[in-house]
């Protein structure tokens, strides 16, 4: 049985049973998602200039990258996408304490739920600037004609899944970027830095959130 937990900010993560390790730092969940994905993903697309924003992410998880993207939203529009092949059921998310930790709003929290409880592959407005999809399906079965502005990578770490970080995987990601993406990751592991430069993308070492030296960020040029 999945385990509910407190990493060191105070917000929740979740010890996966079945994988046998966290969906988050126990660093702390919040610190480690706005550092990874919103500092370097989404921020850096709109200091680019970027308004109409595609994202994808691996990983759904606790829904949190989505929540926080969809908090972060001031003058963009955002068409988000996520991949979960083994969703987190109500009696796990409901508990999550991200609604107070973030102080969302009721409309805020509202859509949090939504995110949670959409159907695979159904397209959901939770608010006028934020479009949600989630895809319940593993990422090497996944396949779309969409094109990417971000790509949130956020697959568990190779020791737990190392077909979630092949050169293979990464080329199909690639195919799936619009000119200027940027996929962004906590993982800093030197064959997956490979794995990125062979599929094309331009790898870029970063600062990792608190607890880890290094995140990588690929650039699609």
């Amino acid at each position: 049985m999945d385990k509910l937990v407190f990493s060191q900010d105070g917000s929740h993560t979740i010890i996966s049973d079945r994988f046998g390790v966290s969906y988050h730092s126990k660093f702390g969940s919040i610190q480690e998602t706005q550092t990874v994905f919103i500092d370097a993903g989404l921020d850096y697309i709109v200091s680019r200039g970027y308004r109409d924003i595609n994202i994808l992410e691996m990983g759904f998880g606790t829904g949190l990258n989505a929540l926080m993207t969809y908090q972060s939203i001031k003058g963009i529009n955002i068409n988000y996408h996520t991949i979960e092949a083994y969703p987190i059921v109500e009696e796990q998310y409901s508990e999550l304490n991200y609604p107070t930790v973030l102080s969302l709003t009721e409309e805020q929290t509202k859509g949090f739920l939504e995110m949670h409880n959409a159907s695979s592959g159904e397209k959901i407005s939770i608010s006028k600037d934020f479009a949600f999809t989630k895809h319940i399906i593993k990422i090497e079965d996944f396949t779309t004609t969409k094109k990417f502005d971000i790509i949130y990578y956020d697959a568990f770490a190779p020791t737990s899944q190392e077909e979630l970080w092949t050169p293979e995987l990464m080329a199909k990601l690639f195919d799936m970027c619009n000119p200027g993406a940027v996929l962004v990751t906590y993982c800093a592991k030197g064959s997956f830095k490979r794995a990125l430069r062979s599929a094309g993308f331009t790898v870029e070492a970063l600062d990792g959130p608190e607890g880890k030296r290094e995140m990588t960020r690929g650039k699609v040029l």
